[in-house]
């Protein structure tokens, strides 16, 4: 194909993608014709396609300050997981070269403890293989929690979190494009997990850091 036929392919894409985006961010799905329990409040879907993005991350579903801003990892949520990347809030936020697609696209709310509640299945079932049918260029996912690992991992997936993302570098090396990287969810409440496992920030980081480095200059 000449650069004619590949910038048309592009374009394609590009507009295939903000017809996409448009769809989700009007779906109602989860309240109006819900699998299970309804959406206790109005969906609000949070989710940051791209065509040239050569990075996506794959998180779980937005929390409460997400929900209210429409700006995904907007809480200390985010902070955390810039800091692990090595990058700063424009870079997180260029689409150009950084796309976001959590396992559910709203906040699903909290359970009886207080915690939010696992991502809707109706965001996978609709729109998720059809999305990344659309961003083939993407070449590193950031697979953050077991929610979205089951998904995008299949039987590269360990037994538990934990064995997964201590198999991190080793999965990374093993899978094809786009290529994995298993991540524990940078929530705060995960500050002991992080404390009873050093080798995360001494094996894994290092790997994540120069990853995002090489796609994203």
């Amino acid at each position: 194909m000449g650069k004619t036929g590949i910038k048309m392919v592009g374009k394609q894409r590009e507009r295939q993608l903000e017809d996409l985006r448009h769809e989700i961010e009007s779906c109602r799905r989860c309240r109006d014709n819900p699998v299970g329990v309804q959406l206790p409040h109005e969906p609000n879907p949070v989710v940051r396609l791209s065509s040239s993005a050569r990075i996506c991350i794959a998180g779980q579903a937005p929390g409460i300050r997400v929900h209210e801003s429409s700006l995904p990892f907007n809480d200390p949520s985010g902070d955390r997981l810039r800091q692990w990347m090595g990058i700063d809030r424009d870079l997180f936020y260029d689409e150009n070269r950084i796309a976001i697609v959590p396992m559910g696209f709203c906040f699903p709310g909290w359970d009886k403890k207080g915690g939010d509640l696992p991502p809707r299945k109706e965001c996978r079932e609709l729109w998720h293989d059809q999305l990344f049918e659309l961003m083939p260029q993407i070449e590193l996912v950031l697979v953050i929690g077991q929610y979205a690992q089951r998904y995008h991992m299949k039987e590269l997936r360990k037994k538990t979190l934990t064995e997964t993302v201590r198999n991190a570098v080793e999965i990374f090396e093993n899978s094809q494009k786009p290529q994995l990287l298993p991540l524990p969810h940078p929530s705060w409440r995960n500050s002991g997990w992080l404390k009873r496992n050093p080798w995360f920030e001494d094996q894994v980081l290092p790997l994540l850091k120069q990853e995002v480095r090489r796609l994203t200059c």
